[in-house]
């Protein structure tokens, strides 16, 4: 059996689509391995510099390679600084900090003297340093950090005889959230807070106890910290519960600060040291929220909320060097914003169409940072480029880098253009955008692919997608949208599937269809589908209410609630929000919204694929639909990815052009005689 299903795979690869691309007219496999893209921008205070971290990748060893520049923001000149990431420039900006492997491979906190280029491992250790953050003074550095567990042992081992070549030990789990998706199985351990100081020595640990901490930020006075955590009784099975809490160097004392039931997280202290921002909500136990900006007193006295009124979720608070604003990023139609929000709520947009960190899928998202001028440097996005770094200053944006801009010259991608949308449903608008093939004619007839966002609660935008690229340029029209569900739309619309998924969410998406088709240029008996995760879900889902596509792709899906919820990586989160009761308490409710529960509908030919280590929607999932479609002769195969995870589907480049030709392959076997 196994060996005859080895043969299925081998021979969907060995498959082509049947429509041929011109020579250099769209995006090209091999490409994937020169794109790169911008992360982490870090501008300097006096705003003269961006350190950020260009991540590219290897053709040798088929992985991302991430290597930290500095960019003159008058005249856009670049330097390369050190291999390595998350760089964090000192107060006085002499000095850069930064995460990078030393030579045995292990993740270690390095300092960088920019007049000097000489550079410093700080100490030796034992895990990898997060949420660097310097001391108003610039002589301390501190960091979170992973402190394990000491193991549990149950029962005692036999005495092994010297050099006998034994079975490893037993490994006891007894925490709730045991393995992550990305990491794998983790140890038993918290993050705890560290100090040291900045020219090297001894790192010493601030906190402990069974609770993790969140990035920290320095009080002015340089005697206290301040960070988000959730430490009470019982936290884990409470995963969005934590408060601002305050600690004092030199006694070690905690104090909290915030009180709401709900999550607290990235404070960050004003410039004069008398006001706390950060981000959270009152959890009211739904699907999505909306994350509001909020102030208080330094002791936590005078709370309030910013941004109640506003809604959108906001996220990174940066204080205004005058401390009277705070920064925000936030997400609107698909697309990620900077903005300034005063201290009477009043928010006025900075930047926007940052750039995502998925340059496969078109994903809204980015980063930024601010200097005490009040500049901000941030990804800069778009449908026709991966993210570049970019510069707002005075009311003006200035692009400071084209980092594909020579692999593009010679390059001829895709359009992407808004669609508009109605949902058969209740008539409600759906963002929507369509990619037509490079070289392409309206008077012609293409095939068309629906690609379906995961999450649920995330979004697509006008972002570049190197995947749908390479379908554009396989010479299909690619169409991808924001059904209800997705997030930067407001708390409400996103919440239209709060325990209801899927739903309707499934008719915004049939309406997406039918106004790419009435298009004219889309040939309506060549329809395909494919989306990963919640994407995936949602194909599987499709393909059980409706024969219209000729094919599906159904990547990294859930298939079913019950086994999901009680594999996953993310167990409690799961269960609370997005169904408000465990399997057993309804088992009825859990199977109405499994695509399981419509397998029996099923006849459009459907490829499943899935990484061997995926532990969000594990395997599992993925090999009940195959197995499923299989007893029911449905036309199917079943696509493992080695040693991929959920986030890292296409991490590789050489697996991600696998899984694009794979898709086109399988698409291509159901070609309707009517495509070009």
């Amino acid at each position: 059996m196994k060996s005859k299903i080895v043969a299925a795979i081998v021979a969907v690869l060995a498959l082509t689509s049947g429509v041929q691309a011109a020579p250099l007219n769209g995006l090209q496999p091999g490409d994937l391995f020169a794109l790169q893209y911008a992360a982490d921008p870090q501008i300097r205070a006096d705003g003269r510099q961006v350190a950020y971290v260009r991540i590219g990748y290897d053709r040798m060893t088929d992985r991302a390679r991430r290597f930290i520049w500095l960019v003159d923001t008058a005249s856009g000149e670049q330097q390369p600084l050190a291999a390595g990431g998350s760089p964090r420039w000192s107060p006085a900006g002499d000095r850069l900090a930064f995460v990078a492997p030393d030579e045995t491979g292990h993740p270690q906190l390095w300092v960088r003297w920019l007049a000097s280029g000489a550079q410093a491992k700080l100490a030796d250790l034992p895990s990898a340093p997060g949420g660097l953050a310097w001391s108003p003074d610039g002589k301390r550095i501190a960091f979170s950090m992973l402190v394990e567990d000491p193991p549990i042992k149950l029962g005692a081992a036999l005495p092994r005889p010297e050099g006998a070549k034994w079975a490893e030990p037993l490994q006891v789990i007894a925490q709730l959230h045991y393995r992550q998706d990305g990491e794998g199985y983790l140890k038993a351990g918290h993050e705890q807070v560290f100090v040291m100081a900045a020219d090297g020595g001894a790192p010493r640990q601030l906190t402990s106890g069974p609770f993790d901490a969140g990035e920290v930020t320095w009080g002015p006075d340089g005697r206290t910290l301040v960070f988000a955590s959730g430490r009470e009784k019982d936290a884990e099975h409470d995963p969005l519960a934590s408060r601002i809490w305050s600690l004092d160097i030199g006694s070690g004392d905690l104090t909290p600060l915030t009180s709401l039931h709900g999550p607290s997280g990235e404070p960050a202290v004003s410039p004069d040291g008398r006001l706390i921002a950060w981000v959270g909500f009152e959890d009211q136990v739904k699907g999505y929220q909306n994350t509001q900006l909020w102030v208080m007193n330094r002791d936590g006295s005078g709370l309030r909320s910013l941004t109640a009124g506003f809604d959108r979720s906001l996220s990174h608070p940066r204080w205004a060097g005058d401390g009277k604003s705070i920064f925000v990023a936030y997400g609107d139609h698909g697309v990620t914003k900077v903005g300034r929000v005063d201290l009477a709520g009043h928010l006025e947009t900075i930047a926007q169409n940052l750039g995502g960190s998925e340059p496969d899928r078109p994903y809204n998202g980015g980063s930024y940072s601010v200097s005490a001028a009040g500049w901000a440097a941030f990804t800069l996005g778009g449908s026709d480029h991966p993210a570049d770094l970019g510069l707002a200053r005075a009311g003006e944006v200035k692009r400071l880098t084209d980092l594909n801009g020579d692999l593009f010259a010679d390059r001829i991608l895709a359009k992407v253009e808004p669609l508009a949308v109605s949902s058969s449903a209740d008539q409600r608008p759906i963002d929507a955008w369509i990619m037509t093939p490079p070289a392409f004619d309206p008077s012609r007839k293409y095939p068309l692919i629906l690609e379906i966002h995961g999450g649920p609660f995330a979004a697509y935008g006008p972002s570049f997608a190197s995947e749908l690229q390479l379908y554009a340029a396989a010479g299909y029209v690619v169409v991808y949208a924001n059904p209800r569900g997705s997030t930067s739309y407001g708390e409400a619309f996103a919440d239209l599937i709060d325990k209801n998924y899927p739903s309707q969410d499934y008719d915004d998406l049939m309406s997406v269809v039918d106004a790419a088709v009435g298009k004219g240029f889309v040939d309506p008996g060549a329809l395909y589908v494919t989306g990963g995760s919640g994407g995936g879900l949602l194909t599987a889902w499709i393909v059980g209410k409706t024969g219209r596509f000729r094919a599906a792709a159904a990547q990294k899906p859930v298939i079913d609630w019950t086994s999901e919820v009680l594999t996953v990586d993310v167990y409690s989160f799961m269960a609370k929000y997005w169904f408000g009761k465990m399997p057993w308490e309804d088992p009825d409710f859990y199977w109405r919204r499994s695509p399981l529960s419509l397998v029996g509908n099923v006849t459009t030919p459907t490829l499943v694929m899935v990484g061997e280590e995926d532990h969000r929607t594990p395997p599992s999932e993925a090999e009940q639909f195959f197995q499923a479609l299989q007893l029911r002769s449905v036309p199917t195969v079943l696509v493992r990815v080695p040693g991929a995870s959920h986030e890292g589907l296409a991490d590789r480049p050489s697996q991600e052009a696998a899984e694009a030709s794979a898709i086109l392959a399988w698409f291509g076997r159901y070609r309707a005689n009517s495509a070009p």
